[in-house]
């Protein structure tokens, strides 16, 4: 399975703070945002590109731009919201669509509640959300792409879990995924430790 966990000193800053039980909400949502852009700028690193035609000031000149159709990001509510903005700051013509799965802590399973897709046939698709745990939701919002045309498919998570990982391979085999750490495992609540909790109410001071 195609793992690519983000090595850069700077993620490893900005996730040590996140971490960090004291850091609060407004600094969380800085943090989330500057490392969620670290892992686009890597999940994008091979999309495709076309030649163009263009004059420099001192001469023409045969270069490359964003080939068409735009990309798709697609966020798993409500914590995958948080990663939306650099999709959209760096990719104007981005696509945004979105699935809620809501997380039953006692059964550690999700119920869907809310799905709003763009076309995905033939597009660069980013499935978004911060923590991958069980890899439920995940494999759930994949299979829902997937149902909708969705071919070239990658998974963003700033946190992930081996037995996360695991259900992803398990379900959608050779799933390229990229995440800024893959943690030690699950504990009895199916949280990941260390982690840095519940993600959403971390965002949201909820």
């Amino acid at each position: 399975m195609p793992l690519h966990v983000l090595r850069h000193p700077l993620a490893a800053h900005i996730l040590t703070h996140l971490r960090d039980r004291t850091t609060r909400p407004a600094t969380f949502r800085t943090l989330a945002y500057q490392l969620s852009l670290m892992l686009t700028l890597e999940a994008t690193r091979d999309i495709t590109t076309e030649e163009k035609s263009i004059e420099t000031p001192l001469e023409p000149l045969q270069s490359h731009v964003l080939a068409s159709p735009p990309l798709v990001v697609i966020s798993i509510l409500r914590a995958g919201l948080s990663m939306v903005p650099p999709f959209t700051d760096l990719f104007p013509d981005v696509a945004v669509g979105y699935i809620g799965l809501e997380r039953n802590h006692e059964t550690a399973r999700a119920r869907s509640y809310y799905c709003k897709l763009p076309p995905l046939g033939g597009r660069h698709v980013f499935v978004v959300d911060p923590m991958l745990a069980t890899g439920g939701s995940a494999s759930q919002a994949l299979d829902v792409v997937k149902q909708h045309g969705a071919t070239d498919v990658r998974f963003v998570c700033i946190v992930s879990s081996p037995e996360g990982i695991a259900a992803v391979e398990n379900a959608h085999a050779g799933m390229r995924i990229h995440t800024a750490a893959l943690d030690q495992a699950l504990n009895a609540k199916k949280y990941i430790v260390p982690g840095l909790g519940d993600f959403g109410d971390r965002l949201y001071g909820t």
